[in-house]
């Protein structure tokens, strides 16, 4: 696989000469400072491609080019939004940049309760706690109909978790929330979270993701002529919050979206913290059944509770099996190198990493973007990359 790094671009405290020290050939980024919608010009993706080749790198995947919510709605300037869309895939293109991952998730991109969870040893871990989420949703939000989308036991325990906050308790929780929403804090309030929300939930599963599929049945065939490939993120967590529809959270969404437009184009990134953390998501079964429309892979790991809770461990420590995905992976790449489809390695990069002492106080560490903590989960997935390697058949 291809070892690659997130990168916030020249704004990000990780400069491109720690990530070539850190090993990693590949550089996965966006351009952040694009508006969600716009056309992403062509001098803007070479610019961006000469600073990170100059370091002596390469700009192996787009990590995102996001798709705006009047496309998810299908309303407002939808149409226009689309024609941006299927510009920027040409553009990255016609820049030497063919992956790209994107995501479909209604309103929230990621959520997590605790960005700052304390684990034994000290360091410090992203966390996703159902009783206070639902504390949220329930008693701050007062998001209509909340109490019908938990069982009563964690309604009882949301509902004393929240008696006993104190206001700087209610206000983290709240900023870490909105933290996974577009733009983050200062983008929204709760009345526009609502609002953005109640939007969603019309839609229903079904007609969400009939949109998904309409928007794919445009934006492939482009990808296609391009020579791009676009790889959809699964939801994060794969099952619903505040209510709304969710489309890509298990094998059998992932079965449905690429059928809805098939083609070597229409591919997958198998995020296997966001897929695993789900108990009934087979990561192992899942690489070998989706290999060919897997084109990127974000390796990670958590720990699941019984009650949706889970927080992200070591790389090589949790309850997915890291080691068998990896096999599986590897057995895919080998598959491609004996095959004419002529489909690329697989850039991987360690999805997060947990935030260590060092680091502990510095300013600007993005939550579970350490440098330290990837690279200690890079140089994890790297030994078992090259353990099974020679024992692939």
């Amino acid at each position: 696989m291809i070892e690659t790094w997130r990168w916030f671009g020249p704004s990000d405290s990780i400069s491109l000469g720690k990530i070539a020290q850190a090993g990693a050939t590949g550089i996965v980024s966006s351009l952040h400072e694009i508006k969600t919608g716009d056309v992403w010009p062509v001098d803007a993706i070479a610019e961006r491609k000469k600073l990170i080749e100059d370091a002596g790198l390469e700009w192996t995947v787009i990590e995102s080019i996001p798709v705006h919510n009047d496309i998810k709605t299908r309303t407002g300037r939808y149409r226009q939004y689309i024609e941006n869309y299927k510009q920027s895939i040409v553009n990255a293109a016609a820049c030497g940049v063919y992956t790209i991952c994107y995501n479909f998730m209604p309103v929230v991109d990621w959520t997590r309760t605790n960005l700052m969870y304390q684990l034994p040893n000290k360091s410090h871990a992203l966390r996703f706690e159902m009783t206070d989420f639902a504390a949220y949703d329930i008693f701050m939000l007062n998001r209509d109909g909340a109490r019908q989308s938990y069982a009563d036991a964690v309604i009882k325990k949301a509902e004393s978790r929240f008696a006993n906050m104190s206001e700087q308790e209610k206000v983290l929780l709240e900023k870490n929330i909105i933290a996974g929403l577009p733009g983050g804090e200062g983008s929204y309030t709760r009345d526009s979270i609502r609002s953005t929300i109640e939007q969603f939930i019309a839609l229903g599963t079904e007609g969400f993701r009939q949109n998904l599929f309409l928007f794919l049945q445009e934006i492939i065939p482009v990808a296609e002529q391009a020579g791009a490939l676009m790889c959809i993120h699964p939801d994060d967590p794969p099952f619903s919050l505040f209510g709304l529809p969710r489309v890509v959270s298990t094998a059998d969404d992932a079965r449905a979206l690429l059928q809805a437009a098939p083609s070597k184009a229409n591919g997958l990134t198998l995020c296997a913290g966001s897929y695993g953390a789900r108990c009934d998501n087979n990561l192992v079964e899942m690489a070998r059944e989706f290999g060919p429309q897997i084109h990127f892979v974000h390796l990670r790991n958590v720990i699941r509770e019984e009650d949706g809770s889970f927080y992200e461990s070591d790389h090589l420590d949790g309850d997915n099996d890291m080691v068998g995905l990896v096999e599986a992976l590897l057995s895919e790449e080998k598959r491609r190198m004996q095959s004419t489809d002529n489909l690329p390695l697989i850039p991987m990069r360690p999805d997060h990493g947990h935030l260590l002492e060092d680091e502990l106080d510095l300013p600007d560490v993005k939550p579970g973007y350490s440098y330290i903590g990837r690279l200690k989960g890079l140089a994890e997935l790297r030994g078992v990359i090259h353990t099974v390697t020679r024992f692939i058949k």
